[in-house]
């Protein structure tokens, strides 16, 4: 089974481009444009890894790893943050 990625970025180009490479690199890849959108994904379907800006509209990237570790379901995914900072 391949594994499953979340990427959470609002950038339109730059979330096309990590899911186009996940997918010719034979994971599955999952995306949204902002936190509040990830979380809600979060909890249809886990993902193995996130790939997360730190800079999103709304909720930031650091709230949304704080969430994530409040929730034991979630505590342990591995998440790479991606910023332009």
């Amino acid at each position: 089974m391949a594994t499953r990625v979340l990427v959470v970025e609002d950038d339109t180009a730059i979330r096309d481009m990590l899911c186009f490479s996940l997918r010719h690199s034979g994971f599955k890849c999952d995306a949204v444009g902002d936190a509040e959108s990830g979380l809600d994904l979060f909890k249809e379907q886990r993902p193995d890894i996130i790939l997360l800006d730190w800079m999103l509209p709304g909720i930031d990237g650091i709230e949304f790893i704080r969430r994530l570790r409040a929730n034991e379901y979630a505590a342990e995914i591995p998440v790479i943050m991606l910023t332009a900072k």
